[in-house]
């Protein structure tokens, strides 16, 4: 399987293909968000990375840039969010959080209340696949 550097638009592009190939999309999400991401130490570019997550229309949106009104925006730095979101590594976010590498702006209950629900079988399956094609 190629190798791609995470959060490169190629990387993105990848990772909506294994999602959209899955199926697994066909599930709603179980909460409603719209979350703005600044990521920043990139090891690429010019070093922060906008993106956005939304799931306010039923289904998972993942993308580079920012949506309007977001309900959150969550900075952190490149290392976190690779733990985060390619890992899967759920102590890293909270000591993250905990000594203060994450900021959060806005309704942190939506992230909570994401964070709170229940693993999906066929999400896991989608997210070790991206994990796999991850540099």
């Amino acid at each position: 399987m190629t190798k791609y550097v995470f959060l490169t638009e190629e990387w993105i592009a990848q990772a909506k293909s294994i999602r959209e190939a899955s199926g697994v999309d066909d599930t709603p999400p179980a909460h409603a968000m719209r979350m703005n991401q600044i990521v920043t130490e990139v090891p690429f570019g010019e070093g922060e990375i906008k993106a956005h997550i939304d799931t306010s229309e039923g289904e998972l949106k993942m993308d580079l840039g920012h949506i309007e009104n977001p309900d959150l925006t969550v900075t952190l730095d490149y290392a976190t969010a690779k733990a985060i979101l390619v890992e899967g590594n759920p102590q890293v976010g909270m000591q993250a959080f905990m000594a203060g590498k994450i900021k959060v702006d806005g309704d942190i209950t939506k992230l909570m209340a994401m964070q709170a629900g229940a693993a999906d079988p066929s999400a896991m399956e989608v997210a070790l696949a991206i994990q796999e094609m991850t540099e």
